[in-house]
């Protein structure tokens, strides 16, 4: 998954036999083991079936509790039957029950798979954690019949997680990610093979080659793409994964990555290839885009909040 160009089905497999000599080692300071489906930031890639399946037996052995954050639970349950041998049949609804039979709990921000603008939930198997959950819910957020939510969105998320399950729908969706890499394929531009499901996320390093990770090249990029075309993406890459150590020195990420992500039901053909267009302009001008020096920035999470000057 740390390879850009590599064009593998799911890319957003966990590395198991990392994950069972980690847990030998510090298994003691682990409380739970997770996975994300889909991938986010390693490109909206999907984790397969039987991966999920060795995962959840591999926690199991070593007594640790499994759970999922599945925001995009329905476009991974996608790529599996797309893409899995023994599910090309399978009804998406099949698919997202046994994906969630194997876990003792899920995360889930709403507004991806869930369709909505705002919310959330957490669902666990456990009696004993869902009370410690609720009670705390109470205090913080509200009963847990609304849990902070206004009734209207827990009515459209109600219908939301059914029409995120359309296969139609999901279909649509996938293809237009396909379609723009396809675009950017033609123009030269580097992206992180194979498109994902909720966004197409550009390698950097192949549009500003000559440009140091010290100038922070995925940042650079975003802010070339707003300035020319007024295109939103959001950097994955040193600014987001990096770190300024207490020496001083920093660290840099192995990707400079650039997610441009989908709205969902919003844009049509035409605003695809409108971004294709920007991006292939924004790549000739290569070499004036700008790279950018940190100025100032918190102690956790720099990349929300940090402020940065042109190099």
């Amino acid at each position: 998954g740390l390879q850009p160009a590599l064009d593998y089905p799911f890319k957003g497999n966990i590395d198991l036999a990392r994950v069972e000599a980690v847990l030998k080692e510090q298994g003691h300071r682990i409380p739970f083991g997770m996975i994300t489906v889909t991938n986010n930031t390693g490109g909206g890639q999907p984790v397969s079936m039987a991966n999920i399946r060795a995962y959840a037996a591999l926690l199991k052995k070593y007594d640790k509790p499994f759970i999922m954050d599945v925001c995009r639970f329905s476009e991974n349950a996608m790529f599996i039957k797309m893409r899995e041998p023994g599910y090309e049949n399978t009804p998406i609804r099949d698919i997202v029950k046994e994906m969630f039979s194997y876990a003792d709990g899920a995360t889930m921000s709403a507004k991806k798979d869930g369709m909505v603008n705002i919310g959330g939930f957490i669902v666990l198997r456990s009696d004993e954690w869902m009370d410690a959950v609720r009670n705390g819910l109470i205090m913080m957020e509200g009963f847990p019949t609304y849990g902070g939510m206004a009734g209207r969105d827990l009515e459209a998320l109600a219908v939301g997680l059914e029409e995120g399950m359309e296969e139609d729908y999901l279909r649509y969706r996938l293809r237009t990610a396909e379609y723009l890499g396809e675009r950017l394929e033609a123009a030269g531009v580097g992206f992180v093979k194979p498109t994902g499901g909720h966004a197409v996320y550009i390698d950097a390093k192949t549009v500003l080659p000559n440009m140091p990770v010290q100038h922070y090249p995925a940042w650079a990029l975003c802010n070339a793409l707003y300035l020319e075309g007024g295109i939103r993406g959001v950097e994955i890459g040193s600014v987001m994964f990096g770190k300024r150590l207490d020496s001083g020195v920093e660290t840099y990420h192995s990707m400079e990555l650039v997610r441009l992500a989908f709205p969902r039901r919003m844009y049509t053909q035409s605003h695809f290839d409108y971004a294709a267009e920007v991006i292939a302009e924004v790549k000739e001008k290569a070499a004036s885009i700008r790279g950018v020096k940190i100025t100032k920035q918190p102690k956790f999470l720099r990349h929300f909040t940090c402020e940065c000057a042109w190099v």
